[in-house]
């Protein structure tokens, strides 16, 4: 499988100045782990948000997501 945080950290060792965002695969369990192995940012899709959701108008379940999702940046970010 091409892609994780592995693929970010190879992509960094050898060129530290390039920019990288990962943009499928991410979820609450390893978005952290993307930040520590390099990405600049993450994007974030299905894993916050889904039809159901939306549709129910249940907008706090995103809010809250989007919290969870910030905490997890910010704290491998001070690691």
């Amino acid at each position: 499988q091409l892609g994780g945080p592995g693929y970010i950290r190879a992509i960094k060792a050898p060129l530290p100045q390039v920019l990288l965002n990962p943009t499928g695969g991410v979820n609450l369990e390893n978005a952290g782990e993307f930040i520590k192995a390099g990405a600049s940012i993450i994007s974030v899709g299905s894993a916050l948000v889904d039809k159901k959701t939306v549709s129910e108008g249940k907008f706090e379940i995103l809010t809250r997501k989007a919290r969870q999702f910030l905490e997890e940046v910010k704290r491998a970010r001070e690691e």
